[in-house]
């Protein structure tokens, strides 16, 4: 991956330490820019502060400094709730300490870490004003640039050890689904809610994956599906589709044919596609008066026929012919309280990163409220998610079940 890489597909590695422990000047070190303002006025980094970067052999990653924990300022409290919320999106933590001193504040943000199973690797910093004789971690001196190239070395040792599997052997988005040289034909529908003069990023992801893995791809609007099919001379290995046409899609695919859609394949990437499917698997025991919440990541300009707040919305209501109570929630925060619902539908996710969307689940599963996406669960609204998680042996053979 290049500096282009989404947010969503970087390592996301948090900077967490009291105040005054220099985590602005270890991103600046490790950066090698002026990415974050640096003073010796306590409290001065006051909102996270984001900086992407190639860091190989890791690959992209994407630096957040944090406000510091022990902050007694006006602000401290909602400062230190914004840094805690960054915990639900951070793949690994990075603890800055002053020089080796572990007190209440660093034993805090240990316990948070751990309480979100995140990895920890500590940095004793101000080695220059502190005796260090810790050994558990990386000894450094953030204000002294010339160390730069040491530290980053011991840096990204220290993180392949720590950081997630999947980022050292990451699930494929679709690759594993088809053999090399077998081609993939995806249905793109390309109508008033498209993005004009570029493709939505599920769809660039599934063809750069298929490229990664030695496949052929062939591109179709809905309309010209049929003709296309016709037209080969060997059957596709997989078909992948929009979600608003899916059904479509599986009347005119022919039994032979494994088939799926973009967010049922970003539910496997991003999150827990059995978890997902359980979820749409409650669909049908929705009662009047049930809530359900319909949570955007992104926060686009509604469109008059937007998916999430009117499609999804109509078809719940059609399917379950109950009186259904339907919130919607958009951007990065969730919601607080989730035992009121009885289904949460996140949408695809395209911009939150694997640990968020997990983060998401987890919550979903500790206040017992099931969660579905938009993928599967408009699948299972048309009637042809069986269908489409054929690709999905063990997912698939739990949905069957979960049915029967």
């Amino acid at each position: 991956m290049t500096q282009n890489a989404p947010k969503s597909l970087r390592l996301h590695i948090a900077l967490l330490g009291r105040v005054n422990t220099g985590k602005s000047s270890f991103l600046n070190l490790v950066s090698g820019q002026q990415a974050a303002i640096t003073s010796d006025i306590a409290g001065t980094t006051t909102d996270v502060v984001e900086k992407a970067q190639e860091l190989p052999p890791l690959g992209p990653v994407l630096w957040l400094d944090t406000a510091g924990f022990g902050d007694v300022s006006e602000l401290s409290e909602k400062r230190l709730a914004k840094t805690q919320q960054i915990l639900d999106k951070t793949d690994v933590a990075l603890l800055i300490c002053a020089g080796d001193r572990i007190g209440a504040e660093e034993e805090k943000i240990m316990a948070l870490t751990t309480e979100r199973k995140i990895p920890l690797l500590k940095i004793y910093n101000q080695s220059d004003k502190f005796p260090i004789t810790a050994t558990d971690g990386i000894i450094v001196n953030s204000t002294d640039l010339a160390t730069r190239d040491k530290v980053l070395y011991e840096l990204k040792s220290a993180l392949i050890k720590i950081c997630p599997e999947n980022f050292i052997n990451p699930l494929p988005l679709l690759g594993d689904l088809a053999p090399q040289n077998s081609t993939v034909m995806m249905i793109i529908p390309i109508d008033y809610e498209a993005p004009k003069g570029r493709l939505i990023m599920p769809q660039v992801q599934a063809i750069r994956d298929c490229l990664d893995h030695q496949q052929n791809i062939m591109l179709v609007k809905e309309n010209n599906y049929v003709e296309a099919l016709q037209n080969l001379r060997n059957p596709p290995a997989l078909v992948v589709c929009d979600s608003q046409v899916v059904d479509k899609m599986v009347s005119q695919t022919p039994d032979n044919i494994l088939c799926t859609t973009f967010s049922i394949l970003m539910a496997r990437f991003k999150g827990d596609l059995s978890i997902m499917v359980q979820g749409a698997a409650i669909i049908d025991k929705l009662q009047d008066g049930d809530k359900v919440l319909i949570a955007e990541a992104c926060t686009h300009h509604a469109m008059e026929d937007d998916i999430g707040r009117v499609k999804i919305p109509n078809w719940l209501r059609k399917k379950t012919g109950k009186d259904l109570i339907i919130e919607h929630l958009s951007g990065c925060d969730f919601a607080t309280d989730l035992t009121k619902y009885k289904l949460v539908v996140q949408c695809g996710g395209c911009t939150l990163n694997r640990r968020e969307i997990l983060s998401r689940i987890y919550k979903c599963r500790q206040a017992g409220v099931a969660i579905t996406n938009y993928g599967v669960c408009i699948s299972e609204l048309k009637g042809v998610l069986s269908r489409v998680l054929q690709p999905f042996g063990d997912v698939y053979q739990d949905y069957i079940k979960a049915k029967e």
